[in-house]
């Protein structure tokens, strides 16, 4: 790395930026010293380079060539002896030694001077004067040899210490250029633009993308405009499975972080304002280990977000309360979005197939409904990923089963199950419009109670209050 330092400076002298220190010394030293194919551990030697040290050089030119006496000891003992199936082993125990089989035992000879240590099943092993000989000369350099590189790596450890305040500011600067770069090239291959920065709370992004998608889709990528003004805090979102509400909410996050973090975004025109945190709930994921469910996780998540949440941050929320009945999924859905309204008031995407959520556009400040468009023609539909003003009350799930390749037979009877639902629904009203309660007059009674001080009521008085709550609760 550090030997690249000059080339590094060159392009940044035509930039007209300021030049980073090179460290010479350091590079010459670990070129002469340490070799670039370094063993994985630093305690079995062969990290030092020939010619740095002279110790180390004699000791690897001793192991070298003795471990070259042992392969030519084997081939003139054989000659020597006559014992064709003669070979040299070694083990932690004795060392080196001649193993002779079994069937030419018979063959040694007194002068050969053949020290039997061990008898095992098949063979025999010898050891004679001047196998021990080497050795203890190949053993010995091999331990010198791992202490001393071992040492002198750790000598060239210490010097370079003294250059770490040094090599930790370039190596900043050098990640700093590197990132910057990045951004630059990205920007202007992928066509991104410089976004304008707001205080107003006023989100708009024009012709947004979702840089990662947009570069592994084949098709031309269809992008959409994210347009909240200072008055607009939730956009509800609808529309069929595989339309693109996910890809819509995570491409507004993307462009967020790319924005606060100084790159261009991925977009035709971009005006954001600085997001203080950043809260998703976008999938569905478990938690096996912790023993939670889907539907756990999810409230744990959208719990954090509420709590948290000030009206400088974002929350992308997707197809939240999916993960229970239909009515406790619409209820805690319907009622996070009454709390980020009132309470949070800040920026928010969020995504549902409860179609009756879309009626709090009316009931409540700051929400707007967007849908993804499709196109439907005799059952078949195609998805078009165009995000557009407005709602639509229709999750065409059987249409999007259908494009998955369910079979046939359970297509046409999921359409006629899908009749009698809704025809039991009309006719005996079984199952009703829902539609969140956000006009009640649950808000005045409670007001009403809190002006009640117990401590001062008589008990004709409480007789007569409990009947006014009785019939406040009853409008």
């Amino acid at each position: 790395s550090i030997k690249v330092i000059p080339d590094i400076n060159k392009i940044l002298v035509s930039l007209k930026l300021e030049k980073l220190e090179t460290f010479n010394e350091i590079y010459e030293l670990l070129d002469s010293s340490i070799k670039e194919d370094t063993p994985l551990t630093i305690k079995e030697g062969g990290i030092i380079k020939d010619g740095y040290d002279e110790d180390v050089d004699e000791l690897r030119s001793i192991k070298t060539n003795g471990k070259e006496f042992i392969s030519k000891f084997e081939t003139d003992e054989k000659e020597r002896t006559g014992i064709k199936g003669l070979k040299i082993g070694f083990n932690k125990v004795f060392g080196y030694y001649i193993e002779v089989p079994k069937s030419q035992v018979h063959l040694v000879k007194d002068e050969f001077e053949y020290d039997r240590k061990q008898t095992i099943s098949n063979c025999e092993r010898y050891i004679t004067p001047l196998l021990k000989t080497k050795e203890n000369m190949i053993l010995n350099a091999e331990e010198k040899l791992n202490s001393l590189e071992y040492e002198l790596f750790c000598n060239i450890k210490e010097e370079i210490k003294k250059y770490i305040s040094g090599l930790q500011k370039v190596s900043y600067k050098i990640a700093y250029l590197d990132v910057m770069q990045t951004f630059a090239t990205i920007a202007e291959e992928k066509n991104f633009v410089r976004s304008a920065i707001n205080q107003d709370n006023i989100v708009e992004i024009i012709g947004g993308r979702h840089p990662v998608v947009e570069s592994v889709i084949e098709n031309e990528y269809i992008d959409n405009d994210v347009v909240m003004d200072k008055n607009t805090n939730i956009l509800i979102i609808t529309g069929p499975n595989m339309s693109g509400k996910s890809t819509y909410m995570r491409e507004l996050g993307i462009i967020v972080i790319l924005n606060q973090i100084g790159s261009f975004v991925p977009a035709k025109k971009s005006n954001l304002p600085i997001f203080d945190k950043i809260f998703t709930r976008i999938g569905a994921s478990d938690d096996l280990v912790g023993g939670e469910s889907t539907f756990m996780v999810e409230m744990k998540e959208s719990a954090r977000a509420l709590r948290n949440a000030t009206n400088n941050s974002l929350i992308l929320f997707d197809e939240l309360g999916r993960g229970t009945s239909t009515y406790d999924g619409m209820s805690l859905a319907g009622a996070i979005i009454e709390y980020i309204a009132t309470v949070s008031k800040c920026k928010t995407l969020f995504s549902t197939h409860y179609h009756e959520l879309t009626h709090m556009e009316s009931s409540l400040p700051g929400i707007r409904n967007v849908h993804v468009s499709i196109d439907e023609t005799d059952g078949d539909i195609t998805f078009l990923h165009k995000v557009m003003e407005g709602s639509i009350d229709k999750s065409y799930g059987i249409n999007v089963a259908k494009l998955a390749f369910l079979p046939e037979t359970v297509i046409i009877r999921a359409n006629e199950l899908l009749e009698e639902f809704e025809k039991d629904d009309s006719k005996n009203k079984k199952v009703k419009q829902y539609e969140l309660p956000l006009n009640s007059n649950v808000d005045k009674l409670r007001e009403y109670i809190k002006t009640i001080n117990p401590h001062d009521v008589t008990p004709i008085q409480a007789i007569n209050i409990l009947d006014e709550i009785k019939k406040k609760s009853e409008m």
